[in-house]
């Protein structure tokens, strides 16, 4: 006689001892469970254990409180071995929000950070003494802290100004164990991030003289975190005090709050590109990610000029335009020479020349924003440091015939707005992007320099083009066109991108247009269009069978908090029957495919009741859910099941978005309908539909099918066989 409906038979294991095969009665609460099982083995006190995780076919019964409790009494102790064993624990069961909410009600937290306040001597007596447990149990200590954090249960504006000193003073020490220096660069970081407070402070501890040893070592796990630091502070810091500031002298005594003057020093930039960009070892996805947050970040400090309109009434501004027209005519003020009128019809005449649009006023030219006041700082550098360039490009323009002289005005004007569009000045980091350029890290003023380059390319094209002036904005989406294919090589230096560009001629760019265009082309006749409606269903079986692969195959996804990107992951595969989603925390970034038997979780997708995206995931609406990062939320989608269970995701890239969103879609049956199925369909209907014409190239394929003749008057022409 088979067992009632609500009796489930289940195997359950305990450290040290062997399986039991228990019946499990559904009826009954989860306590009295859990006291059945408990006294199965013989385990005192029940109620200090609870349920932690179960699906279908397994159950995890684990300590709740008492493993708390036990690591909260032995981190106390006199022992060192004690001590120091309690703390391993301690940093490697911290990452479990159970236990994590658990110890942090014990008042966890305030005990670690008075461990650090004070304990500290007795840490360095130890490493005088040498000690080899100083450097773990410091370690271990600051571990614990920075994964208790993580979970976002205790606000860090709760500290005091001496754990802020003492974690800085790690951090300001020329030597330090590299574990410790490591978390204490993560938690100064989580506290700029965190608290506008705590930058404050934090500002105040830190010199850049005391951050540059650590981007000169050869660790690069280091050298990130200390980039980190200084992303958050320049993140963080005021307006006032993002700005450039010429009085301060000695950079290694210069504070972290004065932070364009920083990234504007040449032996700053000088140390990253040397030690890091060019160091010995490969550049990580980390370290990629916290080069392009400080590239942006510098860029940004542009924003200010790019958004300042020019005031045609201020003299100092005025002057600037004049300086632009002696370099290029090699001519002087000419304040008390002739009447007004003959200097007026002078100055309109060298401004048309100059490109202006307005040739009376061209201050006019500069209140559009942007680009504002940035373009007319980019020509003045280009008029000074390239002056050669600058008199050759206004000369042989002004003396061509003017239907054919590409104005020099207008097209800086219109360049620094391009420029500032394709490397987005003014917006904020995105937070799973890797996107920097080796060059724009070989020069102090870098994109100054992009702009010299930039415009005599225009210039270039403008002559291979033959253009006139009602041909600027094809000129335009030319020279874009030529700046971005010569970024996608991620030249490391800004002659390799004049390199590039070189090859780059805009024959070159119509061979390529020409190209793509006959990869991409789009039969429209009557015949082609039904015969891609026919195959249609069968290249998206195709593709769904490519999303489902996919997603046995499985992803690691990063853990993303509030704090920064973390060394955290998470892996999610589909079995191969396409029946169960298995995943489970991870260590590290996995090298390959994770098994199933090592993924602990398990969800029916039976269970599944639908899929969101974006702003309707459960993980999007929480308080101040990753400040709603607008890259985050294009990445971010959930499962929900049960009644109000939901498993979240961000993807790391877009790419993932889709492979899942549109396998999840493809397993509920639902339609997919990224934007990488409607490029893969495409792509895969053009290649079918070439294949299968073929045989008809050069043929003329008629819109319509040929008309059926009239029946004839007889059927006498009909042979018979018989």
């Amino acid at each position: 006689m088979p067992p009632p409906a609500d009796i489930l038979k289940v195997a359950i294991e305990w450290p040290g001892a062997f399986p039991k095969l228990m019946e499990i009665d559904q009826k009954k609460p989860l306590s009295a469970i859990i006291k059945e099982v408990c006294e199965g083995w013989q385990l005192p006190n029940h109620e200090t254990y609870a349920l932690q995780n179960a699906d279908s076919t397994n159950f995890y019964i684990t300590e709740k409180g008492q493993m708390a409790m036990q690591l909260h009494e032995r981190i106390q102790s006199s022992s060192l071995d004690v001590k120091l064993d309690a703390l391993k624990d301690l940093a490697n069961s911290s990452r479990d929000i159970t236990f994590a909410q658990e110890f942090i009600n014990l008042d966890g937290i305030s005990l670690l950070t008075q461990m650090v306040e004070s304990g500290t001597e007795r840490y360095q007596k130890l490493q005088k003494m040498m000690k080899p447990c100083f450097g773990e149990m410091l370690s271990f200590t600051l571990t614990a802290f920075v994964e208790l954090m993580d979970h976002g249960i205790v606000s860090w504006d709760t500290f005091s100004v001496a754990f802020i000193k003492k974690i800085a003073s790690f951090v300001c020490k020329s030597s330090m164990d590299s574990a410790v220096l490591q978390r204490s660069l993560a938690i100064l970081e989580s506290m700029v991030l965190n608290s506008q407070d705590l930058y404050q402070k934090v500002a105040q501890e830190i010199t850049i003289g005391q951050l540059m040893p650590h981007l000169q070592g050869t660790d690069q796990d280091i050298q990130t975190y200390t980039i980190a630091v200084i992303n958050a502070l320049f993140l963080k810091a005021p307006e006032e005090k993002r700005q450039f500031d010429e009085n301060i002298v000695n950079i290694h005594d210069c504070p972290l709050t004065e932070m364009a003057h920083i990234l504007a020093q040449k032996q700053l930039r000088s140390i990253i590109l040397t030690n890091v960009i060019r160091g010995p070892k490969p550049i990580n996805e980390e370290m990629a990610h916290q080069l392009y947050m400080l590239q942006v970040l510098t860029f940004n400090l542009l924003e200010d000029r790019m958004m300042t309109k020019m005031d045609p009434q201020d003299q100092a501004q005025r002057d600037i335009i004049f300086e632009l027209r002696r370099i290029a005519f090699d001519v002087e003020c000419e304040s008390n020479s002739g009447s007004i009128e003959k200097r007026k019809s002078m100055y309109t005449r060298d401004y048309k020349k100059l490109g202006f649009i307005n040739h009376v006023n061209p201050a006019v030219d500069f209140t559009q924003i942007p680009p504002g006041m940035l373009a007319l700082d980019n020509m003045l550098y280009f008029a000074r440091q390239h002056q050669d360039s600058y008199i050759r490009i206004v000369l042989e323009n002004s003396s061509r015939e003017d239907k054919h002289e590409c104005p020099f005005g207008r097209s800086s004007i219109e360049l620094t707005k391009m420029l500032c569009e394709i490397l987005k000045v003014g917006e904020l980091p995105s937070e799973n992007c890797h996107d920097f350029h080796p060059m724009f890290f070989t020069h102090d003023r870098s994109f100054e320099e992009f702009f010299c380059i930039c415009i005599q390319l225009l210039n270039k094209t403008w002559k291979e083009m033959r253009a006139t002036s009602e041909d600027f904005n094809k000129v335009m989406q030319v020279v874009r066109e030529q700046i971005t294919r010569a970024l996608t090589a991620k030249p490391n230096s800004l002659d390799q991108f004049k390199s590039r560009l070189q090859n780059l001629s805009y024959t070159e760019i119509l061979k390529i247009r020409q190209s793509e265009r006959m990869n991409q082309e789009d039969f429209q006749s009557r015949p082609i269009v039904e015969l891609r409606e026919k195959i249609q269903p069968e290249i998206m079986e195709l593709i769904k069978q490519q999303r489902l692969n996919r997603l046995c195959e499985g992803t690691c996804f990063r853990k993303i908090s509030s704090r920064r990107r973390q060394d955290k992951f998470w892996y999610c595969r589909l079995s191969p029957n396409h029946k169960v989603l298995h995943y489970g925390d991870l260590e590290e970034s996995p090298q390959g495919e994770v098994p199933h038997d090592s993924l602990q979780d398990k969800l029916p997708v039976a269970d599944i009741k639908a899929v969101v995206t974006g702003k309707d995931c459960p993980h999007m609406k929480e308080k101040g859910a990753l400040k709603q990062n607008k890259e985050v939320l294009e990445l971010a989608f959930s499962i929900l099941y049960e009644s109000d269970e939901y498993l979240n995701f961000i993807a790391p890239d877009k790419h993932e978005y889709c492979v899942w969103t549109d396998g999840l879609n493809a397993l509920l049956g639902k339609e997919m309908t990224s934007e990488f199925t409607r490029s893969d369909l495409d792509t895969l209907l053009n290649m079918e539909m070439k294949l299968r014409l073929l045989d008809l190239e050069n043929i003329q394929i008629p819109e319509a099918p040929p008309p059926i003749p009239k029946e004839p008057s007889n059927y006498d022409f009909v042979y018979d066989c018989n």
